[in-house]
């Protein structure tokens, strides 16, 4: 399964991206997270229903000094996963 979320809310600037890496990476799900330019998350995570569906609770939590207002998800096709290795942050340096 590939699925695409953006998060909207108080989610830059509060280590929301090291935050989905660290549970990604955790749950075996391939994939990046990165900021927008609009002030959102943006995640792709490809992985088994069941590391997704973890993701997404914890997509929806946060980490500590966030606040998530909406969660907009899209499921891509399987052919969007391949080329997706290690979770990673895109544009974090």
């Amino acid at each position: 399964m590939v699925i695409h979320f953006l998060i909207r809310g108080r989610v830059q600037g509060v280590g929301f991206r090291w935050f989905v890496q660290r549970e990604a990476a955790e749950l075996g799900l391939h994939g990046w997270v990165r900021n927008t330019d609009t002030g959102e998350v943006e995640v792709v995570a490809s992985g088994d229903v069941e590391a997704i569906d973890d993701l997404r609770a914890e997509l929806r939590k946060g980490p500590r000094g966030s606040r998530v207002d909406g969660l907009i998800e899209h499921e891509l096709v399987e052919a969007e996963g391949e080329p997706l290795g290690e979770f990673r942050i895109e544009g974090a340096w």
